[in-house]
């Protein structure tokens, strides 16, 4: 799996000229998986995310998670952190999942991230506008690339 996950003021985002998920302060994160992840990308993911260090504290500018500080999460689905540009300029996508298996841990993470903070989602596999204002800026790329049972 991989997260780019950006510290945000705010955050939202809309299908279809309609807003279907909006935060407060809080993490924008954006998540992409791969064809070979599971269960255990999607641990490694949530607690990466849910324990990140962005917020700052007295005179520690990065000192406290988004638990710690209350926030908001708003995560969006996005294949194209799988995206490949290796033979060419236009990206191909066959490292990415297929819908039928990406769903159900993006849904996987979601869920277990509710477990401690609000999370607020996209629409899986709609053409989506997201809206933020950035908080830092602060952006940072985890990725669950290094598990074992990823070749």
């Amino acid at each position: 799996m991989r997260a780019v996950v950006q510290r945000v003021y705010d955050a939202s985002v809309s299908v279809g000229g309609s807003i279907v998920g909006s935060i407060q302060k809080g993490l924008l994160v954006y998540l992409g998986v791969h064809g070979d992840d599971n269960s255990l990308d999607s641990d490694y993911i949530t607690k990466k995310i849910l324990r990140m260090r962005v917020y700052p504290e007295d005179e520690k500018p990065m000192h406290l998670s988004v638990i710690d500080v209350g926030g908001s999460l708003l995560i969006i689905s996005q294949f194209t952190l799988f995206g490949s540009l290796i033979r060419g300029n236009r990206p191909d996508y066959f490292s990415a999942a297929k819908p039928q298996g990406a769903r159900p841990l993006y849904d996987e993470v979601c869920e277990k991230c509710a477990e401690y903070v609000t999370v607020e989602k996209g629409i899986f596999g709609e053409h989506m506008k997201v809206t933020y204002t950035n908080d830092g800026p602060v952006t940072l790329i985890v990725t669950s690339d290094h598990l074992s049972h990823h070749t």
